[in-house]
């Protein structure tokens, strides 16, 4: 199968919907990722580039995010916060000759760190590109961040190596970019062991421990690296064990980890 420009549309899973990202939603996602936690080990630049400001942070958007690409923003589905913004993430660098995609641009609320929507957005968005015809994801980060290094490799992609002094950081150092891929041939058990992490979230919606209200001026204040699910029944899963290896427990490092992912 040839890869072909996958249609930019609305995808939706049973935790999180994905919506083209438009300039509309700037607002909401300037609440849910402008925080020193998402930017501290390399987001969009590093610490440097946090705009706390809603209309600064709207401004840095304009430039940082692919618009020309498939940049999509992350809403939950279901329960008291049905309908917020917790995030984004991009498909980029589209080569269908080579049947190459980037998947990156990718940053959470803290709140929901530990929780399902990390897993199914990868979910949604690396079986658009597979679908697609696409036979390699590209996926990277900041070489220094260790925890979204880990959750990478925690969802089965395969680390392949460091580009040295890849790019320049927003405070004027280099950065070393840790390059991960998932092949085309490696989907289908990537694809169990995250659906087999989200079987283990059934019947429970996606909410938040700590609420962050918005200060003067549009600030954002508060609140911290935690989310949690609200049962229709029972309490957090347990860690379980999916063909892409251990899944671990909500809220463990390598789980919240996904919330500062800087792959880009």
């Amino acid at each position: 199968m040839n890869a072909v420009r996958p249609h930019s549309l609305t995808l939706t899973g049973r935790f999180v919907q994905l919506q083209p990202l438009g300039s509309a939603v700037l607002p909401d996602l300037a609440r849910a990722i402008a925080h020193p936690e998402v930017f501290a080990a390399g987001y969009g630049g590093g610490p440097a580039t946090l705009h706390r400001d809603v209309d600064s942070f709207i401004k840095w958007a304009h430039d940082y995010f692919q618009w020309e690409s498939l940049p999509y923003v992350v809403r939950l589905l279901g329960g008291p916060n049905d309908g917020d913004v917790v995030g984004t993430t991009t498909l980029a660098d589209i080569d269908e000759v080579n049947e190459s995609i980037h998947l990156g641009w990718t940053a959470y609320d803290p709140r929901v760190w530990g929780t399902a929507v990390n897993a199914e957005t990868k979910l949604l968005v690396l079986g658009t590109a597979f679908e697609n015809g696409f036979g390699r994801v590209k996926i990277q980060a900041d070489a220094i961040n260790e925890r979204s290094r880990a959750a990478i490799l925690g969802i089965g992609a395969t680390f392949e190596g460091i580009l040295r002094r890849d790019r320049p950081r927003a405070d004027g150092t280099w950065r070393d970019s840790a390059v991960y891929s998932i092949l085309a041939n490696e989907w289908p058990a990537v694809r169990a062991g995250l659906e087999a992490r989200l079987d283990a979230f059934e019947g429970r919606f996606v909410t938040y421990r700590s609420l962050r209200p918005a200060g003067p001026s549009g600030t954002i204040s508060g609140g911290g690296p935690r989310g949690g699910f609200g049962p229709s029944a029972g309490s957090a899963p347990e860690a379980v064990s999916g063909a892409a290896g251990p899944v671990p427990e909500s809220g463990s490092d390598a789980e919240q980890s996904a919330g500062a992912d800087t792959s880009q």
